[in-house]
């Protein structure tokens, strides 16, 4: 998997020079073409929704990712009246347009921001708005988008999903008025396999050249055109309810990074903290006692079932993890090993011995010296209540707590993966078969 997090942009501020996100991409025909994704502070339906962990990344980070990764934008840029948005933004490679109070208000209008964001960056001549809450979006949607304006001289383009739903005009209540249909013969209703629907802006992005930017318009021209995208990619989210849907849907079809996806053959998995809740249970008899959710352990079996070995890791600050080691076996079937104050030190050399990469292995780590190897992991998890050290090292954050089902949510993260893989292979193999 691609790192979760690119270095930090040097500059701040209007755009003097190519940015460093972008900068081996070359402006075609001397256009510079700017992705910009807006993301005020001030929502009100889910505070600071922008950068809430949506399936362990924050929400805006999945769309800098792919506008990154598509290699077609001579800058990207976050525009945003928020200090901590502003650090996510650069903490993935973007570019901040700090927003004036002006357009920063609840009244305040997209169209607004953007003409403010290429008056001050007049080097600018397109733009790619694109949504910070359409978490499926791929490269190759702006990609091919973008296209159409640079190959086909479009003026503007925007991303549409076609919908299958009859439509109802609508009266007042208490009115008495009859309603009539909008598009379709009530007497002959159309089956949806008869029926190509009808084109619907998604809102996932809109490109537009510079002068239309001006002139106060998005979408308009000379030549105008969408870009289709298929539903299981047009995901936004607009109030806590959508959350969960979109959470399983970016899942299943978000864009997590140039390489394919891991097939995972070895997991790691700290006892403390992430196996346990990090709680240590005294009897009057003086015994000591750790607790382990069977929620976890349910998770083990499952890796192990898919044949990835998993190894519970225990160190010296954990003396009763360490005693408990037998017992530990015992009940999950796993080796368990003392990795001491740098678990990369032990590690490195079994992934070596049994001709591994460290791409082929996850980690589950809950802290400071866990940073290593949740960086070196072709997959990382912490718990939910891990500290923020481990959190920024790690690629996905678990929404369960250390010994409450931490370790099962990974486990399933991680074989989704392995599926996703073994899809990709396939249409690999028919892509090629079609040649």
């Amino acid at each position: 998997m691609a790192s979760r997090k690119r270095g930090l942009p040097e500059d701040n501020g209007e755009l003097d020079g190519p940015s460093p996100a972008s900068k081996h991409v070359k402006p075609v025909d001397g256009r510079h073409v700017a992705a910009l994704i807006l993301a005020r502070g001030g929502s009100k339906g889910i505070p600071l929704k922008n950068i809430k962990m949506l399936a362990g990344v924050p929400l805006i980070g999945w769309v800098l990712r792919a506008a990154l990764d598509s290699e077609c934008f001579d800058s990207v840029w976050v525009s945003t009246d928020h200090d901590e948005i502003e650090k996510v933004a650069k903490a993935w490679g973007a570019r901040v347009h700090r927003r004036t109070p002006e357009v920063s208000r609840d009244s305040s209008t997209s169209l607004e921001t953007i003409q403010e964001f290429i008056r001050l960056n007049p080097v600018v001549d397109i733009v790619c708005n694109i949504q910070a809450t359409s978490p499926c979006l791929h490269p190759r949607h702006v990609k091919e988008a973008l296209d159409m304006i640079k190959k086909q001289n479009f003026d503007s383009v925007f991303s549409v999903v076609r919908r299958h739903q009859f439509r109802w005009q609508e009266v007042k209540k208490g009115s008495g008025e009859p309603t009539k249909p909008l598009n379709l013969d009530p007497s002959n209703r159309p089956r949806r396999q008869d029926w190509d629907g009808e084109l619907c802006e998604n809102g996932s992005f809109y490109i537009t050249r510079r002068e239309l930017i001006e002139k106060g318009v998005l979408q308009g021209g000379n030549k105008i055109s969408y870009y289709e995208m298929l539903p299981e990619y047009s995901v936004d989210i607009d109030v806590d309810i959508d959350w969960p849907v979109a959470e399983q849907r970016v899942l299943r079809y978000g864009y997590f990074g140039r390489e394919t996806p891991e097939v995972v053959r070895l997991t790691f998995c700290k006892v403390s903290g992430c196996l346990t809740e990090g709680r240590i249970f005294m009897s009057k008899s003086g015994e000591e006692m750790l607790s382990i959710n069977t929620r976890d352990t349910t998770g083990i079996r499952m890796l192990q079932k898919e044949d990835v070995e998993v190894v519970l890791l225990t160190c010296s600050e954990d003396p009763v993890a360490q005693s408990m080691a037998d017992q530990l076996k015992k009940r999950t079937g796993c080796d368990v090993i003392d990795v001491g104050e740098e678990p990369l030190d032990v590690l490195r050399p079994m992934v070596e011995k049994k001709k591994l990469q460290w791409k082929d292995v996850a980690y589950m780590g809950n802290d400071k010296p866990d940073v290593n190897c949740l960086n070196m992991a072709g997959l990382s998890a912490v718990p939910g209540d891990a500290p923020v050290v481990a959190i920024n090292a790690a690629k996905y954050t678990c929404h369960n707590i250390g010994g409450k089902g931490a370790m099962r949510e990974f486990a399933e993260h991680i074989l989704l993966q392995k599926q996703k893989a073994k899809s990709q292979m396939k249409q690999d193999r028919i892509d090629i078969s079609s040649f």
